[in-house]
């Protein structure tokens, strides 16, 4: 009123709830971003650690390797040259893994996949790693082997063993590493369970998130991408299972579980025919290792050179074929020949077309596929062209001796 007293009031009301849970999750986004930036450069600064720092060690040694040496630090030099090569490499195979899952380009080939055998190949290729290092690698199957083949992805359930026991190598100094499945209704069940250095409990869930490892202030853990568990994570549950950790203590060691869905494909076993004259050749032929005739279809002259000095053990005769061409008309001369190593990039006719051709008048002689590339669906396509095995580039010594051992019996030093 005039008098400056007050008459009526107006109220003015606001509800503050839902304001005040937008801006708290704004507020949780932005801190969600900024972490994920944070870990993400991280992850970048680590890449670069993991490929300038065994490029360093390549380049350097190799330089070093110029000098006059001793017989044993030359050695010594390799060594070093050839542990800095496979940490580059699983470095390249992790990225383009994970990159790969990323983009949602991995697709899922099912097949018949023989469980037993991927677990037995598996160990035959650790074993002289973890052998080397003091460590005993043991399996277990639960399965008979007919019992034992499945539809899954062959390739996938290989990586994913891989993977887990690389770590259970990485981190284990002494003691055991033993790995296996059982069945439990309609699964498998596997493991992977080593003595190692073991994962504190607050980092049980961490470990399988990507990029995390690249903020651990921890030396063992940088020596690698920390994209191992996120890419076995992956795949795992693309094929229908889960992955956990099952248990884990410090200096006591960690085991790992994942399960698979338990698809039987159910075959007669071979065995319950009469094996015809042909059989029994072949049979026979695939029984020793010793005095192998191999055929190298290779166009890279380094690469021809390195096959010629790993293969020495293996094989009492080595032909080579600069081409497709060429290695047709060579085995054609020489239909001895046991195993031909293709490789599937060549001029004049390729490996493919090499493979076909020689499927169409030989259907036994062993044929495994050597690749510079491992994209998704090359082990698949190279199967189709009539190749028993596959093998990618850069070749290890123990990796092809231990492809070979299955098709022809050990005799070159292929532990079992």
């Amino acid at each position: 009123d005039k008098q400056g007293k007050i008459i009526n009031y107006i109220k003015v009301a606001e509800d503050i709830t839902e304001k005040k849970r937008i801006i708290d999750e704004l507020i949780k986004a932005k801190e969600k971003a900024q972490e994920s930036d944070r870990l993400k450069s991280a992850f970048l600064a680590n890449m670069s650690h993991e490929i300038r720092t065994p490029m360093n060690g390549i380049l350097g040694f190799t330089s070093l390797l110029e000098e006059d040496l001793s017989t044993e630090v030359r050695k010594e030099y390799i060594e070093a040259i050839q542990k800095s090569g496979d940490r580059m490499l699983n470095t390249i195979n992790a990225i383009m893994d994970i990159s790969k899952i990323e983009a949602g380009m991995v697709e899922i080939v099912t097949q018949a996949v023989n469980i037993n055998h991927y677990i037995e190949d598996t160990y035959k290729f650790f074993n002289i790693e973890t052998k080397e290092k003091g460590i005993r690698l043991s399996y277990k199957t639960a399965l008979s082997s007919e019992e034992s083949i499945i539809l899954s992805d062959g390739n996938k359930v290989f990586a994913i063993l891989t993977n887990l026991i690389k770590n259970a190598i990485k981190y284990t100094n002494q003691g055991t590493i033993d790995f296996g499945y059982v069945k439990t209704d309609n699964q498998l069940e596997f493991y992977v369970k080593d003595t190692g250095m073991g994962i504190p409990k607050d980092r049980h869930q961490a470990i399988f998130e990507r990029f995390i490892q690249a903020d651990i202030e921890d030396k063992l853990a940088l020596q690698g991408t920390g994209l191992g568990l996120s890419i076995v994570k992956a795949y795992v549950e693309m094929l229908g299972g889960k992955l956990w950790l099952e248990y884990s203590e410090p200096g006591k060691g960690s085991e790992f579980r994942f399960t698979l869905p338990y698809k039987a494909v159910y075959t007669k076993q071979k065995e319950d025919k009469p094996k015809t004259k042909k059989e029994e050749k072949e049979t026979s032929k695939r029984t020793t290792s010793k005095g192998l005739k191999i055929l190298v279809a290779e166009d890279d002259e380094a690469s021809c050179e390195y096959l010629s000095i790993i293969l020495k053990d293996m094989a009492e005769t080595v032909l080579y074929a600069e081409n497709g061409k060429e290695a047709i008309e060579l085995f054609k001369d020489n239909p001895d020949i046991d195993l031909i190593l293709m490789d599937m990039m060549m001029p004049v006719m390729n490996g493919y077309q090499a493979t076909k051709q020689i499927r169409t008048f030989d259907k036994n002689v062993v044929i495994i596929a050597q690749t510079a590339y491992a994209l998704s669906g090359d082990k698949e396509k190279i199967l189709a062209a009539g190749c028993n095995d596959y093998i990618t580039k850069p070749l290890s010594i123990n990796t092809l001796k231990a492809v070979i051992s299955k098709y022809f019996s050990s005799g070159f030093g292929v532990s079992e």
